[in-house]
């Protein structure tokens, strides 16, 4: 696992000041080592947590006649068989890393050869006898890359902080960040400045001598099927799944360092802890956090997991100094970033880092097995299609006479929209009368699938596609490497600790979306056939209990340590001023939340995040922050 960055240039000679300086940036994605190659226009770095191949993994490695280079941050878990592949067709090996199978396989099929990488990586390859720079990310977009494509070159990195070091151009972008309104996050390709992108998961992108770029994509999450197919039984299906399963787990523990798994006590990193203790000799190192508040703390599920297996299992009471770690995940964000999951992310990596370098998550599970009741939700309303237009414009009309104050008054808007996933997309990512109130006109962007589409055209499948299948590819397509993975990533890499995901395994995700949904979903219970084949592993009460989100009390922090913090920022003339908000709704909101009336938590978390970010922007990053 590592942190990459480098550029091109279009004309003159790269120097190593600046892609050290770059690569600074991010010493810890890569606290062990660090290394450079700088020749002619091109210079490539990174910065390397070893795992696997500690003494001859070092980077950037090139093939036999030193015509290829490249720089990589990942895993690629199927390596072995593919060196053993590559040396049977004559390829010299100096190393046994993944990162050198990655070079010959290129340098034997190209960009061709992508299909077979099996794993979570972002890399960058410099062929000098063409000179052009091939970049490429993983199928579902574990390991971040963005890029700069500018008249003087291409620039790239895997968190942005490397571009504004080589002295990239950063104006803000509006459109994007009112995307952040909608989702929480800003989705790929889009990033909160113009000059920069995101590198689309399961693509590459191509830089060449003339300055022009081509982009491919040679991987997209199959649709989730929606009808059961013939020659398919629960029985054959259950078994195959736990087959795939347990060998997703067990090419993710290949390791030489010590290794373990966060354990939530939810039902995705359970299965993944109990495949790992069957699989190894030794007992399983598990770490798990809880909170005080009670309705935040799942470690009782989480030691009943631990004595199943016996698990070398440790846990941690968070009491946190809050206002510093807000600041700290500003930081590493790099961009507006709303999801507060982030916080105990980061408190579990920072935790589990004290033990072992690499740890196992049960990250994937709902968007692959339909574990969100959003998506028993988008059934459950399917009756409103069959109601005339002019009601639903009724529904709409009421719901706009409603006062604010009022219960409900979005879930009747949410009702009045005219198809499955209009309704989806209001009232998991919307919150319409809320956004209405709160934002400035200009700042206000419309909540639906058709301007959606346009805005993020690989989004979705077809309009005439299963409803629950077009949710859980837009889940899996814009929401994963959205928010999810970035969270993971950026969080678990701050703490210089690497996270793997065996539950978005490449095959295990492409069986998955061979299973029809109803079998994923049956009696309200999402991830029904993943429970049917591997739910005997798990204790009796983790199969029962209610589903809890890996969340953080927002709501009493907010109204305690954080309180003087979150009315400083959103109060003060700096944030009232930009023109985003409506001063007197911001202060309403505020208040409603301080008496308990309404709790606004997630939405004044946004407003932090986003006001936080811009003054990061406005003034120096402290250095400390990145420790």
């Amino acid at each position: 696992m590592c942190g990459i960055a480098g550029y091109v240039l279009a004309r003159g000679r790269a120097d190593q000041e600046t892609v050290e300086r770059m690569c600074d940036q991010i010493r810890y994605r890569g606290p062990d080592d660090s290394g450079y190659y700088v020749n002619g226009r091109c210079a490539l770095g990174m910065r390397r947590l070893s795992i696997i191949d500690l003494a001859g993994g070092h980077q950037p490695i090139p093939n036999e006649d030193q015509t290829l280079w490249v720089v990589y941050n990942g895993e690629v878990y199927n390596y072995q068989e593919l060196h053993q592949d590559l040396a049977g067709r004559g390829h010299q090996f100096t190393t046994h890393s993944d990162t050198e199978t990655l070079l010959h396989l290129h340098e034997e099929e190209g960009i061709g050869g992508l299909p077979r990488l099996r794993g979570m990586f972002a890399y960058a390859l410099w062929d000098s006898r063409r000179e052009e720079l091939l970049l490429v990310r993983d199928r579902f977009g574990k390991k971040p890359l963005y890029y700069a494509h500018l008249p003087n070159g291409l620039f790239f990195g895997s968190e942005i902080k490397t571009l504004r070091a080589a002295g990239i151009p950063l104006p803000t972008d509006p459109e994007a960040l009112k995307l952040y309104f909608l989702l929480g996050y800003i989705p790929e390709p889009y990033s909160a400045y113009q000059t920069v992108r995101k590198l689309d998961p399961g693509s590459w992108l191509l830089y060449r001598a003339d300055g022009s770029v081509t982009r491919g994509r040679y991987w997209n999450m199959p649709e989730p099927e929606s009808r059961e197919q013939a020659g398919f039984s629960p029985g054959d299906t259950c078994q195959r799944l736990r087959q795939t399963f347990d060998e997703a787990v067990r090419m993710r523990l290949i390791a030489d360092v010590p290794l373990g798994a966060f354990l939530s006590g939810g039902i995705d990193s359970s299965l993944v802890v109990a495949s790992m203790a069957r699989q190894s000799p030794d007992p399983v190192k598990t770490f798990s956090i809880g909170f005080e508040e009670s309705e935040y703390n799942e470690l009782k599920y989480a030691a009943s997991l631990a004595r199943r297996y016996g698990t070398d299992h440790r846990e941690l009471m968070v009491r946190p100094d809050s206002v510093s770690l807000v600041e700290k995940l500003v930081y590493h964000f790099d961009e507006p970033f709303a999801d507060s999951a982030a916080i105990p992310t980061y408190l579990v990596s920072e935790f589990a880092a004290q033990h072992v370098k690499v740890a196992l998550s049960g990250d994937g599970g709902d968007e692959l097995f339909a574990g969100y009741t959003r998506f028993q939700a988008i059934e459950g309303l399917l009756f409103m299609d069959r109601v005339p237009s002019f009601l639903r414009a009724g529904l709409a009309a009421l719901a706009g006479w409603l006062p604010f104050s009022a219960y409900g008054k979005n879930y009747l808007h949410m009702l009045s929209r005219s198809g499955p996933m209009d309704r989806y997309i209001e009232n998991n990512f919307s919150n319409y009368y809320l956004r209405k109130q709160l934002l400035q006109p200009e700042w206000m962007l419309p909540a639906d699938y058709g301007f959606l589409m346009k805005m993020l055209p690989d989004a979705f499948l077809p309009a005439t596609s299963d409803p629950v299948s077009q949710a859980q590819y837009f889940e899996t397509a814009v929401n994963l490497p959205g928010a999810m993975l970035p969270k993971v990533d950026r969080m678990s890499m701050a703490a210089s600790l690497e996270v793997r995901c065996p539950l978005l395994d490449r095959d295990l995700a492409e069986l998955a979306a061979s299973i029809p949904n109803s079998w994923k979903m049956r009696g309200g219970q999402g991830k029904y056939i993943l429970l049917k084949a591997l739910g005997d592993t798990l204790p009796p009460e983790l199969l029962t209990r209610e589903k809890m989100g890996f969340g953080v009390p927002l709501d009493h922090w907010f109204r305690g340590a954080l309180r003087e913090m979150l009315h400083d920022h959103l109060t003060g003339s700096r944030f009232l001023e930009r023109g985003i908000v409506s001063p007197p709704f911001v202060r309403h909101i505020l208040e409603e939340h301080r008496s308990e009336r309404r709790n606004h938590a997630d939405w004044l978390w946004s407003l932090l995040m986003l006001e936080m970010w811009y003054r990061q922007e406005e003034s120096p990053v402290p250095a400390t922050l990145a420790c």
